[in-house]
């Protein structure tokens, strides 16, 4: 037996495959189908079966590409409902793979057709749960997601309780937990960096496991919930009625334009994504193009930000790396890439175009211009970064919300931008830009540059 995490950083997502006598389980596989053949071909075995947890909110599942490609059949849990074909499986329905059998939990509360998948090995011992959304390392999943009708967050919340309790707390203390997710989803709100662990460290450590009581869990995992970002609906909606071929999407999203058809693209309307690195975009970049670059959260911010999931996109990209951000846009639903420039930003530069840089500055530079001025800080990170240590007299001025309050900002004004490393007061800046805020300055490092500094910090409870 083989079991494989297929963890995807830039997405806090893990999918796995699973072999056993020749025959393969994939679970919540991403979009890109390769991965999961391949691995199956270094086995010699055949892809039998694709289990999804849930609709996934977040990404776009491969399942339909996967299935077309190895006729492996597709299961969900009780309740799931489809515009193609799949098997809706019963709860504790047993499916036989090779010399082991995987399980079905029907676990609600995350969503109402959420479920868990039991590994039982050979000798009948119960190995791994693959837990989805359901139970993360360090928490649970989010219980807002699938509010319908008369079901509240609360609701979903008690139901995620009793599933808990009733179908994974039974469940001997050293069973492994695979979660679908780690740290940086916003699938969760305290998930751990670590992608599994036994069920009975996490009954010890994970806060939502330790709740005394329904009520408390319930107050718990309610509380500091930040509105879903607003892909998370498009994304569910795509998984559950179904999407293009992958492999079309890349092929077309991989087109390479010269400088007069990629120019003919934005007048029509496309977007420019630049997704190089953040330093080389504030050195220069092309007039109106927003930055979110591939060495961050990229698929994350892209659909947090881009609202329009059908926006046309250009992309310039780092060289060698165009087709790596069509899929990388493919895998939250953003099937609309027409192209990228031929040569990059190089080939823009080059034929004198209009260029605009973006002033970026040292923390320590920061520090003088503090000394010498009143000077407006934004602070892009998360309100609870925020509340743990910001610059006094900063205001929070989140990314995840920024095309929310952009208008409560004053055009004329000079902002000084920074987050905690660099990477999404960039992004922040070049929205800003582009939208017609002139004055907005990088503050390079970010957060983790200030503090070396002797700038005063204030904590949310002390302000």
């Amino acid at each position: 037996m083989r079991i494989e995490q297929l963890y995807t950083g830039c997405l806090a997502e893990a999918a796995y495959y699973i072999e056993s006598n020749g025959e393969v389980a994939i679970i919540d596989p991403l979009r890109e189908t390769e991965p999961y053949i391949e691995l199956a071909t270094e086995d010699g075995a055949q892809i039998k079966y694709i289990f999804e947890t849930h609709f996934h909110a977040d990404f776009v599942s491969g399942h339909l590409d996967l299935a077309k490609k190895t006729g492996a059949k597709i299961i969900y849990g009780p309740g799931a409902k489809t515009n193609f074909d799949i098997y809706e499986a019963q709860d504790e329905e047993i499916f036989e793979l090779g010399e082991i059998k995987i399980k079905v939990l029907h676990t609600p509360g995350h969503t109402l057709e959420s479920s868990c998948y039991l590994l039982i090995d050979s000798k009948g011992k119960e190995q791994a749960l693959f837990t989805g959304d359901t139970l993360f390392i360090g928490d649970v999943g989010r219980p807002d997601l699938a509010q319908k009708g008369d079901i509240t967050t609360e609701d979903l919340a008690g139901m995620m309780y009793d599933s808990l309790h009733k179908k994974i707390f039974p469940l001997p203390d050293n069973v492994t937990i695979y979660p679908a997710h780690g740290a940086g989803s916003s699938c969760g709100k305290n998930m751990s960096s670590e992608t599994y662990d036994t069920l009975g460290h996490q009954k010890k450590v994970n806060y939502a496991l330790r709740a005394v009581s329904k009520e408390q869990f319930i107050k718990e995992v309610t509380e500091g919930i930040l509105p879903p970002p607003q892909y998370f609906a498009k994304n569910a909606l795509l998984n559950k009625t179904g999407y293009d071929s992958i492999d079309q999407v890349i092929q077309e999203g991989s087109t390479s334009l010269d400088l007069d058809e990629f120019e003919a693209e934005v007048k029509k309307g496309a977007l420019i994504l630049d997704t190089r690195h953040q330093q080389e975009f504030v050195k220069g970049f092309i007039p109106g193009s927003i930055f979110i670059g591939l060495d961050g959260m990229f698929a994350i911010w892209v659909g947090t930000l881009i609202k329009d999931i059908k926006q046309p996109i250009v992309i310039i990209a780092p060289e060698d790396r165009e087709e790596e951000a069509v899929l990388r846009l493919a895998r939250v639903g953003y099937d609309n890439t027409v192209g990228h420039l031929k040569g990059g930003f190089s080939t823009w530069k080059n034929a004198n175009r209009p260029v605009e840089t973006l002033l970026s500055i040292t923390a320590a530079e920061l520090e003088n211009d503090t000394r010498e001025n009143h000077i407006t800080i934004l602070d892009t990170r998360k309100p609870t970064e925020f509340a743990a240590g910001h610059i006094e007299g900063a205001i929070n001025y989140p990314l995840d919300f920024i095309n929310d309050h952009l208008e409560d900002l004053d055009k004329q004004d000079k902002y000084y931008l920074h987050c905690a490393g660099g990477y999404r007061s960039v992004i922040a800046a070049s929205i800003m830009r582009a939208n017609g805020y002139q004055h907005v300055i990088d503050v390079q490092g970010g957060y983790a540059e200030i503090i070396k500094t002797s700038l005063t910090i204030r904590e949310m409870a002390s302000s």
